[in-house]
């Protein structure tokens, strides 16, 4: 048994310690129940609620969750296109998302894979400052995927 200052009560009975409680108009809670005997504390449990949910809420807001981005291209991209692409991709890495760029086939363009796969490691040296790959491109039918991940500094 634990009194509300934190000081050791001592072990009591159930019944003793609910009347504990009830004189300093708090609440009785067993805070250790695989203890033996088990450990309660007289506290203000609305209270203790409210604080433990608003150190849940402190620890989300410091949290940084991963994104995975998706940007995609063709082979036959004009120049203009993929510098822009290649800005936001930049802008991906430097937000700390990982970014996964897939280049995608159609037709007759399935026959020159090579004219993608270019275009690829053109990207990764472009962006190699801020990132490095994840691996090699993968063929994944008619689509190139590349993952990209921001290097950690």
């Amino acid at each position: 048994m634990v009194d509300s200052e934190g000081n050791q009560l001592g072990v009591m009975k159930r019944e003793l310690a609910l009347d504990r409680a009830s004189l300093e108009e708090l609440d009785l809670v067993e805070v250790a129940p695989q203890a033996k005997p088990p450990v309660c504390r007289i506290m203000d449990y609305g209270k203790f609620k409210y604080l433990q949910n608003k150190r849940a809420v402190e620890a989300k807001k410091r949290q940084h969750t991963v994104d995975v981005k998706e940007i995609k291209m063709r082979p036959k991209i004009a120049e203009h296109d993929y510098q822009f692409k290649k800005r936001h991709v930049q802008r991906f890495l430097e937000d700390g998302n990982r970014v996964k760029v897939t280049m995608i086939f159609r037709g007759r363009e399935r026959a020159h894979e090579d004219l993608g796969r270019e275009i690829l490691q053109r990207l990764a040296s472009d962006v190699a400052e801020v990132s490095s790959m994840d691996g090699d491109p993968k063929k994944q039918g008619g689509t190139i995927v590349m993952n990209l991940m921001p290097n950690s500094t």
